[in-house]
């Protein structure tokens, strides 16, 4: 009995051990290490030191437009993306995988390429910037250029993470709820939009993420002035080719605290999105 007893308690996959092993092993190599390095690095100055290079008014201003400029782009992709994958689940039309397949587009374009284009078309001598300079709207070489490009690299994450939620939505519900007298909007809002919300928000929290960290695709299209739209990554680099190794180690510290905390709220908002829909 008692040896049955224990071969019920380890009745675990075969490999476990070594898989586990190696996922510890790769992740170690690949994100803690890494990780380790920047915090360690950091703190070969003294906290006095430490504060004194988050706090410069240009590191503030590169990471304050880093983390506007992506939660916006995020924000737009969320609700854009959301529409694209509602149209490419529900509606068949001609060049619906045309379409499909341009929404990978920005994974497979480098992302100097990406950033090169996007200057052409929104500078103030390209074909959109032209036309919103008649209106005022500066588009390149300001934060809503930033936003355009973490925009276009950001909306596949969206999509690709709310696209299978909507394909395995059972259409059954939705229909009991338009028999039993609820309108589109209602049936939206209280049945399609609770089920899909925990994906959106991880599409969400990813494309801010590809977002924050973000360097090929806008370099070209913010204009790079300090204080105004230089980003975080750029003064990393301009840290590392003036040799100043902890103070590049110091920002990218500070991002990364603050990537964490925001992360982790997204995180809990999901957890409970998740809570509530099962519970419902």
């Amino acid at each position: 009995m008692a040896s049955t007893a224990t071969k019920s308690k380890r009745s675990v996959l075969p490999g476990f051990g070594l898989t586990m092993g190696f996922t510890v092993l790769y992740l170690s190599l690949i994100v803690l290490f890494p990780l380790a390095g920047i915090v360690l690095k950091s703190a070969e100055q003294s906290f006095a030191e430490l504060w004194a290079t988050i706090s410069d008014p240009r590191v503030v201003a590169s990471i304050r437009i880093s983390f506007t400029t992506a939660f916006c782009a995020a924000l737009v992709n969320a609700v854009f993306g959301l529409v694209v994958a509602w149209v490419l689940v529900r509606y068949t039309f001609p060049g619906k995988r045309l379409i499909d397949g341009l929404v990978d587009l920005p994974f497979a374009l480098p992302t100097a390429v990406a950033g090169i284009s996007l200057t052409a078309l929104y500078s103030p001598n390209g074909w959109l910037g032209s036309f919103f300079g008649q209106f005022g709207i500066k588009t390149a070489y300001s934060p809503i250029g930033i936003t355009i490009a973490l925009t276009f690299i950001g909306l596949p994450f969206v999509v690709r993470t709310v696209q299978p939620v909507l394909q395995d939505l059972e259409k059954d519900v939705e229909e009991a709820a338009a028999s039993l007298g609820a309108s589109r909007f209602r049936t939206f809002r209280s049945v399609i939009f609770p089920a899909v919300l925990p994906s959106l928000l991880t599409g969400f929290a990813l494309a801010l993420a590809r977002g924050i960290g973000e360097y090929g695709s806008v370099v070209f299209i913010s204009g790079n002035m300090p204080m105004k739209t230089e980003i975080a990554p750029l003064l990393i680099r301009t840290k590392l080719e003036q040799y100043d190794y902890v103070g590049a180690t110091t920002i990218a510290l500070a991002m990364l605290v603050l990537s964490f905390l925001l992360l982790l709220v997204i995180n809990g908002l999901q957890w409970r999105a998740n809570r509530r829909t099962i519970s419902d």
